[in-house]
């Protein structure tokens, strides 16, 4: 039986820069200098936002009608906030800012309040305050301004700690906190910002309520975050990586720069739907440069993806681990015309993935589905069932609940991709060349109507997944239907899978 590894969990103009095949350092302190010549591979000299070593510069005077914050007064932020009233904008001038030293305080925003800080101006935690911004004000900006050293608990976020709606974050540092850096609301926009060496997350798309609507994460660099290695300690948790997803309905994921994260760089999980994940540059991630799981109706277009998984990824085939752990990992997620958005497939395109460790591999665990004890979002169904209790003997062994009661990895449409894998590069002999289709054999629980090959059959031959068009550079191989049976690039595209029609493969070590 094969188990997935990985549980989920809820809990100043910009600098754009070609960065070019020659990527960036693994320390987030010091990525090598970009520049604009495209790789080898054919990669597309892709904008890259290098924020955190250049970021934009706030404003050097306090504009008309601000309240000035002087860093010099202990919690003179907190201070003013409480006794000014809505829609007041303040200006921190330059210095470390510091709260009350206790652990509790915090700065509580009103509606439509705006935080801008001058050049060099920090707000500081001092390893002592678990909060900086919090309460549930909505409309709230922070622009300008460095946030660091706060001591969030797991799962729980610095800025904007109550998931408030509307807020905007932009040319801002929020560095060395631990948890999350940043939590996350309906319409909140995360813009030309530095989510940087977090302990848990540089934010956790998390709202109490699974309430969030039109999510935007645009041009942002997010680097070296987990780094308190959160799935070392709690082993299985899946609540590590750049930026966490969950429930979010409508978000635009577009021009950032994920890189050197512990973990995953951008994980979309359970019950996700409508996203747009494209233009950026996902590279040297431990894990999956992306996942997408129980989830529903993506585009997936015009990214940058390299030299992500070979932490993780080698980690596991040196314990023996035959699993095709995958850089793009679609994982019971899929495209669902009932539900609402703007495509009704998962649509993989237009993408260069180089020199990472395994390609794409799309998953369903057979064993997985509502009301399961194997199914680790405890209390959560599909977006077509609501009530959970309903996916029980007798009605989920026929229809519509048989089909509903499980997220399924089905419509997801692969092609006009170019995969490049140089062996020498990544320093693996094999078992890092892989794409996949796959489940395991269904076995669990007792009552489960998906026993034995069901969903392997169904994954593999009529859930519509299929690759296309598609550039091969290397030596990649193919797994389809379930572990044991792995294919050359003829038997992959022969009968019965049929996979790849009109792409090309060209087993010579990169280029």
């Amino acid at each position: 039986m094969i188990k997935r590894r990985h549980r989920a969990s809820p809990t100043a103009p910009l600098v754009l820069l070609l960065l070019a095949a020659t990527g960036c350092t693994s320390t987030p302190d010091a990525p090598a200098e970009p520049t604009g010549a495209p790789s080898t591979s054919g990669a597309p000299a892709t904008p890259v936002a290098r924020v955190c070593a250049r970021p934009a510069a706030g404003p050097a005077k306090a504009p008309a009608g601000a309240v000035t914050v002087d860093p010099a007064v202990v919690g003179d932020l907190a201070a003013k906030t409480r006794s000014s009233p809505p829609n007041t904008t303040f200006w921190l001038r330059p210095g470390k800012h510091r709260l009350d030293p206790e652990p509790y305080a915090q700065v509580m925003p009103k509606k439509g309040n705006r935080y801008l800080g001058a050049p060099g101006a920090v707000l500081d935690g001092q390893k002592t305050n678990k909060y900086a911004f919090s309460g549930t004000a909505r409309d709230v900006t922070v622009r300008h301004l460095t946030v660091q050293r706060f001591v969030a608990p797991h799962n729980e976020g610095v800025v904007n700690h109550d998931m408030a709606d509307g807020w905007l974050i932009e040319h801002a540092k929020i560095q060395y906190n631990s948890g999350a850096g940043l939590m996350a609301g309906a319409r909140q926009r995360v813009r030309a910002s530095c989510l940087r060496g977090n302990g848990q997350y540089g934010m956790n798309a998390y709202k109490t309520g699974d309430s969030i609507r039109g999510l935007v994460v645009e041009r942002n660099e997010i680097v070296g975050n987990n780094t308190d290695n959160w799935e070392r300690r709690r082993p299985g948790c899946g609540c590590t990586g750049g930026i966490k997803f969950w429930a979010v309905d409508g978000a635009e994921i577009r021009g950032n720069w994920v890189h050197d994260n512990r973990g995953t760089g951008l994980w979309a999980d359970n019950n996700n739907n409508d996203f747009r994940i494209e233009n950026n540059v996902l590279e040297a991630n431990d894990g999956a440069a992306l996942m997408y799981e129980t989830s529903y109706n993506a585009v997936i277009r015009n990214n940058t993806i390299r030299r992500n998984n070979w932490v993780d990824g080698k980690r596991s085939a040196d314990r023996g681990d035959d699993f095709p752990h995958a850089t793009v990992y679609v994982s019971e997620a899929g495209g669902e015309p009932r539900v609402r958005a703007r495509t009704n497939k998962i649509e993989i395109y237009r993408n260069v993935l180089e020199n990472n460790w395994n390609g794409i591999t799309l998953w369903e665990n057979a064993d997985r589905f509502c009301n399961s004890p194997a199914n680790t979002s405890t209390g959560y169904c599909t977006l077509l069932v609501k009530d959970t209790d309903r996916c029980k003997r007798p009605a989920i062994t026929t229809a519509p609940l048989y089909a509903d009661c499980r997220w399924k990895t089905q419509r997801v449409d692969i092609h006009d991709n170019r995969f490049v894998l140089d062996t020498s590069v990544v320093k693996c002999a094999e078992k890092c060349g892989r794409m996949a289709v796959l489940a395991n054999y269904g076995t669990y629980p007792d009552w489960s109507p998906y026993k034995g090959e069901r969903v392997a059959e169904a994954i593999t031959h009529k859930q519509h997944n299929r690759w296309h068009d598609n550039v091969y550079r290397g030596p990649w191989n193919f797994v389809a239907g379930d572990m044991s049976r792995e294919l050359d690039s003829g038997q992959w595209q022969s009968t019965p899978y049929q996979q790849d029609a009109d792409s090309t493969f060209d087993p010579r070590a990169g280029g």
